[in-house]
């Protein structure tokens, strides 16, 4: 049996899926995230929607340059405040967001779509809540000077697996899927259909 095919160039991700044993390769696939977020949330979808049509568009993508294969696609927001937080693009915009989030709770949801044969066969949207402390300015600031080159790649401007979580006082939901995987929907569905061992 082939590996699974995942259409993300996240490591924690492919970490995860490799840490349980699943044979996997990473293979990203280029889709234009910011205007399939953007046109969305023109039309007021819902932030739950815009992660797995985020995460069906990446799928999809790779499923029709490799339709033999089972393609996983991901996606992960960030839902504060009736709105999709995106990616920081510089350490100010790091900085904003996080004290924009501190004292607050926000939800992450991460999307996971399947295609086979080129056609989706399965998709599971998993939440957390994070609860910020109120950490200090100088704490932020010193953070983010840390921690840059790793918390640009997080829409939460943080990393759980490292210093970030002294940022939390508070957390509901899985590890997984606030790394952006929710591993163990996954794990279930690729049992019942034979492709892991149960």
């Amino acid at each position: 049996m082939l590996p699974l095919l995942l259409a993300s160039a996240s490591p924690i991700r492919r970490q995860l899926l490799e840490a349980a044993a699943i044979p996997v390769e990473a293979l990203p696939a280029r889709v234009d995230e910011d205007n399939i977020r953007a046109a969305l949330e023109a039309e007021g979808a819902h932030p739950r929607d815009i992660a797995d049509t985020l995460a069906e568009a990446k799928a999809r993508k790779l499923a029709a340059r490799h339709p033999e294969r089972l393609v996983l696609g991901c996606d992960q927001v960030l839902e504060f405040d009736r709105r999709v937080w995106s990616k920081p693009e510089t350490p100010d915009q790091a900085l904003i967001q996080l004290k924009t989030l501190r004292g607050q709770t926000h939800r992450l949801l991460s999307a996971a779509v399947v295609y086979d044969r080129a056609q989706p066969v399965w998709r599971h949207v998993s939440r957390a809540d994070l609860t910020m402390r109120q950490v200090s300015d100088r704490y932020l600031q010193d953070y983010v000077a840390r921690n840059w080159q790793q918390i640009r790649h997080s829409v939460g401007a943080y990393q759980l697996e490292a210093e970030g979580v002294r940022l939390f006082s508070a957390i509901e939901g899985d590890y997984f899927t606030i790394l952006g995987l929710p591993l163990l929907p996954l794990l279930d569905w690729l049992g019942t259909r034979g492709f892991i061992d149960t």
